[in-house]
């Protein structure tokens, strides 16, 4: 496992940023899985979130999301896509409670974003 591997196995919080209709950026404190053998960072959230109004809204189909420790940081970034089906609703959220070692939340109107991921940059690790 690479640095930046073990790095993003650590249970810590990301910030996800995504475009406003307007092209401002929205940021906000996520917690996230990472699939290195898919590509594939997923977010648990609600469909009414400012973050998935965003991307539904295709005012930029990108999202970028950053977990930081200290004077350590990588950032995953990429296309993002809104999943709602069973399938992926059950997959994201297995791997939340592999990676968090809590269920995530279950509200109503759930939804994962998944962002497949083609940049990484990181720093100090």
């Amino acid at each position: 496992m690479s640095r930046v591997e073990a790095f993003l196995a650590e249970p810590y919080v990301a910030t996800l940023t995504t475009l406003r209709p307007d092209g401002s950026p929205h940021v906000v404190a996520v917690r996230f899985t990472w699939d290195r053998h898919a590509g594939l960072a997923r977010v648990l959230t609600v469909a009414s979130s400012r973050k998935a109004r965003n991307l539904a809204a295709g005012s930029g189909g990108r999202a970028a999301l950053c977990q930081v420790a200290g004077f350590r940081w990588v950032t995953l970034e990429g296309p993002a896509t809104i999943r709602t089906d069973p399938a992926h609703l059950s997959d994201a959220a297995r791997r939340y409670a592999e990676r968090y070692a809590v269920p995530p939340p279950n509200p109503p109107g759930r939804i994962v974003i998944e962002i497949a991921v083609d940049r990484i940059m990181n720093l100090n690790i």
